[in-house]
């Protein structure tokens, strides 16, 4: 195409909740529109209108526009004509056209469960719309893998819209942004807009969380912002691995640390297994390195739609190497996800008999704590405290279960 046409957005009869835009900027003849869509009779007239106050507010007053529409929101219409025209018309700055903002958004907790955090491409509108209704504790816009490299300056677009303009409920706004410097661009989107949590791929050193770190508080300054933006650096390969201690603790902003297998089997030479023997080190690595800097451990995905099985055993032994949650790339893996993760019946009764009796032993001063035959230690309370604070946190128990 020549430099001043351009095409954004998805056609086909498979697409839905999104529109498909041809721009061809003219030097005359005003506004000309070739204009289809699904919802016509409902959304037509206020489709075409919000097109026409884009192009007036990027100063376009003489282009055809080709549109076919598969029931867009004003939030995917909106970027996907920015993207059309930034493509059309490359400029080094140009004024965001932006949405109104549904509501301002704080910072999560820094301890907030992140038992599941679902994956949704950055690309696709249709998989955001309707994504906190899985429930799951982190919706994840994602900017790197499952964005082909033709897309990623419509996907950042869209992504920013979306945090604008969507309502994701409870859940952790998180995106994922892209390596190096194409990542550091990512922030300028994301950041001013309600990001709660940013995914740092490919981490091997601690000095790539500084520079994203340095990069965000230059976009809050910026911007007037104060509420944190916590960092969750995910580990991808051996050298990665090998410091992954360095990354955890490189900066009070971080929260978590992930592990990423498919990179990473694929960094050592080896297939990705179910069993997982082959990333069993890196694995307990990045265990020991978030515990050892107080943050919370993640598990890698589970790319094995079908086997539910599998997944579920997975999670099992995810839990009993220390990881409090995992990545999920469809809906249907969360409820496994979290049933994996939450504590049994058994831990929860031992676990409240431990703090019982630890308890009366205090008040009483004694120095030594036993349940039937065995002596309770600090460890054991330890671990016993963290049980009665999830079940708590999951409803699993109330918080005045000492009374009942």
């Amino acid at each position: 195409m020549s430099a001043n046409i351009s095409e954004a957005g998805r056609r086909g009869s498979s697409v839905r909740s999104d529109i498909w835009i041809r721009l061809e900027v003219r030097e005359k003849g005003g506004i000309e529109f070739d204009f289809s869509s699904k919802v016509e009779v409902l959304y037509g007239a206020s489709t075409r209108q919000l097109l026409k106050d884009g192009l007036r507010h990027f100063g376009i007053e003489h282009a055809e526009l080709i549109v076919e529409d598969q029931g867009a929101l004003p939030f995917v219409i909106m970027a996907r004509l920015e993207a059309a025209v930034c493509r059309a018309m490359p400029i080094s700055e140009h004024k965001d056209w932006l949405p109104q903002p549904c509501s301002e958004i704080s910072a999560s907790d820094p301890r907030s469960p992140r038992r599941s955090r679902l994956y949704l491409p950055g690309n696709e509108p249709k998989y955001m719309i309707n994504a906190p209704l899985h429930s799951p504790d982190g919706i994840i816009l994602d900017l790197e893998d499952s964005v082909a490299q033709s897309e990623k300056d419509a996907a950042r677009v869209l992504v920013r819209n979306a945090l604008i303009s969507l309502d994701f409920g409870d859940c952790e706004r998180i995106v994922r942004i892209n390596q190096g410097a194409r990542g550091l661009d990512d922030l300028e989107s994301i950041i001013p807009h309600g990001v709660q949590l940013v995914l740092v791929p490919k981490v091997e050193d601690s000095e790539t969380v500084n520079g994203v770190v340095k990069k965000i508080d230059e976009i809050k300054k910026k911007s007037n912002l104060n509420s944190p933006v916590w960092l969750m650096p995910i580990i991808e390969s051996a050298k990665g691995a090998w410091f992954a201690y360095d990354i955890a603790s490189a900066h009070e902003t971080v929260v978590a640390l992930a592990v990423g297998l498919e990179d990473y089997t694929a960094d050592i030479g080896v297939e990705r297994t179910n069993e997982g023997k082959e990333s069993f080190w890196a694995r307990s690595q990045v265990v020991n390195a978030a515990r050892a800097a107080g943050v919370q451990p993640i598990d890698t995905v589970f790319s094995d739609l079908a086997d539910m099985v599998a997944l579920e055993a997975s999670v099992i032994e995810a839990k009993s190497l220390g990881f409090e949650g995992k990545g999920c790339i469809h809906p249907r893996q969360i409820d496994v996800v979290h049933r994996g993760f939450a504590p049994t019946d058994n831990e929860i009764e031992r676990a409240m008999k431990i703090t019982l009796a630890f308890e009366k032993a205090e008040k009483e001063g004694s120095g030594v704590v036993s349940l039937g035959r065995k002596m309770i230690d600090p460890p054991v309370v330890k671990r016993a405290t963290r049980v009665i604070r999830q079940a708590e946190e999951e409803g699993l128990i109330s918080s005045d279960w000492r009374n009942n």
